[in-house]
């Protein structure tokens, strides 16, 4: 007996408790609320990272071949895709050591010297003209090497886009303000908006616009004037997200 006292005891509490809680005055109650909306569109701009480098004994050497594979890419790019903005960026020359070896006890090491020289550069490629860049980066290749791809939107695209973004975040806010009323048993018609901050959540990645970070090339020297095959790409979207953050009061 005395047990199911206690339990009816505990039973009849937790009744009181949830009834209390349910009966909490929200009158001058104000609710932070975050809320999301985000936009998808067909990427339609992409940047190419084209590439040469060149290794020789003779730092010169290595360098003219660089400068004349180079130029000769860029009038390539230029005669394939007149509209490409081309940008040339990361000059690099660095010495080619020899492989260390093991000394024998006692032995003191001597200065090493180059037995070579690696020298580069890169060309970042920018275009809309979507449909030709499997032509256009097939024949780059014949003197460059394709070193990435980066699809992403146009920026007049991404300005176009942003009524969409800010419409479908406000409705997303609406509806998850609809559902806290809900939650707390007024009507929605209670609620009013006393602040709204888009991007609330301060800084973050919008866009994959990014030119992708070069790496350093180890292939042997590239066979001039050679013929490849057009690759094949596919330019995929981008999603384009924002937030928003609101301030609600309930009258």
């Amino acid at each position: 007996m005395t047990v199911m006292k206690s339990v009816l005891v505990a039973a009849a509490a937790t009744v009181a408790l949830s009834a209390q809680a349910q009966s909490l005055p929200t009158n001058g109650t104000l609710v932070v609320v975050p809320a999301f909306g985000e936009v998808k569109h067909v990427n339609d701009q992409v940047v190419a990272t084209l590439a040469v480098e060149e290794q020789d004994k003779d730092k010169a050497a290595a360098a003219s071949r660089v400068n004349q594979k180079m130029n000769k890419g860029i009038a390539i790019v230029k005669q394939a895709d007149p509209s490409a903005a081309l940008k040339s960026y990361g000059y690099y020359t660095y010495p080619v050591y020899p492989e260390e070896r093991p000394l024998p006890a006692g032995a003191v090491a001597k200065p090493r010297l180059p037995t070579a020289w690696r020298v580069g550069q890169y060309l970042e490629v920018t275009t809309a003209n979507l449909a030709t860049l499997p032509k256009t980066v097939s024949a780059a290749q014949g003197v460059l090497t394709l070193n990435g791809l980066n699809f992403g939107l146009k920026p007049e695209t991404i300005r176009l886009l942003d009524d969409q973004r800010i419409a479908a975040t406000y409705k997303n806010l609406n509806e998850r303000v609809a559902a806290i009323a809900k939650a707390m048993g007024r009507n929605v018609a209670d609620a009013v908006l006393d602040t709204v901050d888009f991007e609330g959540s301060g800084n973050y990645v919008t866009e994959n616009r990014a030119a992708a970070a070069p790496m350093m090339m180890r292939s042997a020297k590239m066979a001039e004037d050679s013929t490849v095959a057009e690759p094949s790409f596919e330019p995929g979207e981008t999603t384009l997200d924002m937030r928003v953050v609101g301030k609600v009061k309930f009258k």
